[in-house]
């Protein structure tokens, strides 16, 4: 891993433009790079104190800009004299920018101006992927997207080697330009709304170690007269610690978003960072919780409802205020689990809905339709989305005709999937996939066929990742989706697929 970094006071003026409040004293020590691979920074105080630390975050989010505590550290070691240096592990982190702190007795007040970091991989630059759609243009309107975070292996500067002419590349990956009327026509098999008219563009990354990598870029351009967005992938992807369990889990999980064709993810077990650091590579916008929960998005996140019990909400801006969706994530309570209720305790359904209650699911599943109870009243004229890991089945699917397979229960009212139910929303798989003989969806588990510790019991098979709707939205597609033929645990380190669920992705039409 390569290490560079940014000047202190050209940071400071950064986080400055971005909204961080300025600093109540300005601090009086220091905090600078040493030479070398390793990430070591020497640092002085007038202050020194046993519990003071220097800490790593991602820069696109979670660092203490305003001296407050916002998420956990990636990487931290106590500093505790008047003056010394501190090295940092950056063996467990995938590159990109973060940001480094130095700070006061186990809190959050600066004790020197942070210092931005760089960290690359080793060995020739190179994408993901071969190609890539950006989110969409419209004719006569001015367009940006930003490709630097994608590449990989230490790039040194982007350039245009062909393409569109309305499109200009600049040396940090970004492109611009205002699109006319004259675009190619660009129509991918198999994709469906690749029907219109789009440019195409490639780019060319250049290595410090003189290697290069080439990008095809296409982006749909609308006419003016048009909906910028009239179809939108909407995704439940629940991370597993982030992907951190799988070895090159940052590259494998740029890969996945981009070829899945969704537009908005609701992500769980982000660790208050992942979110971040995903949306920083992709060039998207993000809303990152300060737990579990995060969402993704390619169009802007116009506002943020922050988090109600085990879930969050977004406003994202499709179209500016033309068009818009409310979208709600919930990660609710994963014990006890029902199907293990069942189908290894033999319970009865009465006991098993109050461990329902329990386990926190009916509570937290409860707040949150309570929390969204306007925004599904205006549903009609701005969409709401509710996804997530449910961490319990859908009472659509513990029916009659399955009763074998969910170890001998059926009409099962399962409350996370019955209160959205009756709160108006619809589960868009099953719109999709009415019968759930021949499409049960299932998201839990691809990497479990076995119940954790147990070498001859199976583990229940579920569907517990939901994508739900309400409002004038049309399903066009569901899917549920897992990359290759995963090894399960604990053979699983060397997966393309990165977590322990399948990721729901459903496609939708939007309201003229």
């Amino acid at each position: 891993m390569r290490v560079r970094f940014l000047i202190p006071t050209v940071l400071t003026a950064l986080l400055l433009a971005l909204g961080a409040h300025p600093v109540s004293a300005a601090p009086q020590g220091t905090l600078s790079p040493t030479e070398g691979e390793d990430l070591t920074f020497a640092y002085t105080t007038p202050d020194p104190h046993a519990a003071n630390w220097i800490g790593l975050y991602r820069s696109s989010g979670g660092g203490p800009v305003d001296e407050e505590y916002v998420a956990p550290s990636l990487v931290w070691e106590y500093a505790p004299e008047a003056e010394g240096s501190v090295r940092l592990p950056v063996d467990s982190l995938e590159p990109g920018t973060y940001t480094a702190y130095f700070l006061a007795r186990d809190g959050y007040e600066w004790l020197a101006e942070p210092v931005e970091v760089r960290l690359s991989a080793d060995g020739p630059v190179s994408f993901p992927v071969e190609e890539a759609t950006l989110h969409n243009a419209r004719q006569g309107q001015a367009y940006e997207a930003r490709l630097g975070g994608l590449v990989s292996g230490g790039a040194t500067g982007f350039t245009k080697v062909g393409g569109d002419g309305w499109v200009e590349v600049s040396s940090d990956g970004t492109l611009s330009g205002t699109p006319r009327a004259s675009v190619h026509r660009e129509t991918p098999a198999g994709v469906s709304r690749a029907d219109r008219s789009s440019a195409r563009v490639t780019v060319e990354a250049t290595g410090e170690d003189g290697s290069s990598a080439r990008l095809d870029v296409i982006i749909p351009v609308r006419r003016h007269d048009q909906p910028l967005v009239d179809e939108v992938g909407v995704m439940s992807l629940n991370t597993w610690h982030g992907g951190t369990r799988i070895n090159g889990y940052h590259e494998k999980q740029l890969r996945f978003l981009l070829e899945s064709g969704a537009d908005v993810v609701g992500l769980q077990e982000t660790q208050g960072t992942h979110a971040a650091r995903l949306a920083e590579a992709l060039g998207w916008h993000h809303w990152q919780g300060s737990g579990s929960l995060g969402v993704i998005s390619r169009y802007p996140i116009a506002e943020e409802y922050g988090e109600v019990n085990a879930s969050g909400g977004v406003r994202i801006a499709l179209d500016g205020e033309e068009s818009q969706v409310n979208l709600w994530n919930v990660h609710l309570g994963y014990t006890p689990y029902g199907p293990y209720d069942f189908c290894f305790d033999g319970m009865d359904v009465d006991r098993v809905l109050e461990r329902e209650a329990e386990s926190g699911r009916t509570p937290q599943i409860t707040d949150t339709l309570a929390a969204m109870s306007d925004q599904v009243e205006a549903a009609d004229e701005i969409p709401v989305l509710l996804v997530g890991d449910f961490n319990a089945p859908s009472h659509l699917d513990w029916t009659e005709e399955l009763r074998e397979r969910n170890c001998g229960y059926a009409d099962v009212p399962w409350p996370t999937s019955v209160l959205p139910t009756e709160a108006g929303f619809t589960d868009s798989y099953r719109v999709a996939h009415p019968d759930p003989v021949s499409a049960p969806g299932l998201t839990w588990s691809p990497l479990y066929p076995f119940h954790e510790g147990s070498t001859g019991r199976e583990e229940p098979q579920d569907r517990i990742d939901f994508v739900y709707h309400a409002g004038d939205l049309t399903v066009r597609d569901s899917r549920d989706l897992v990359v290759g033929d995963p090894a399960p645990v604990p053979e699983h380190a060397d997966n393309e697929w990165t977590t322990d669920h399948a990721a729901v992705l459903t496609f939708y039409s939007l309201p003229s």
